[in-house]
């Protein structure tokens, strides 16, 4: 009998990935221009979504661990 894995949602991955991407491109932009403000606020978007992409993977891992867990108990 084959059990099916359990889908996880996987919108928090991409979701960090780009707002990753256009923090990024808002630093690069910003100093290109000398915009300081919006400079300061792209280089926290990019700070912020990093650790909120590990965060997110170390979330689906934990659950994946635990449902292996619930399966030999079972």
């Amino acid at each position: 009998m084959e059990t099916k894995k359990k889908l996880r949602c996987p919108i928090g991955v991409p979701s960090g990935i780009l707002a990753a991407l256009i923090g990024l491109i808002g630093v690069i932009i910003n100093i290109i221009h000398f915009n300081w403000f919006e400079l300061l606020t792209s280089l926290a978007l990019l700070l912020l979504a990093m650790p909120f992409v590990r965060i997110i993977m170390m979330v689906h891992s934990a659950n994946d661990r635990l449902d292996e867990l619930e399966a030999k108990q079972s």
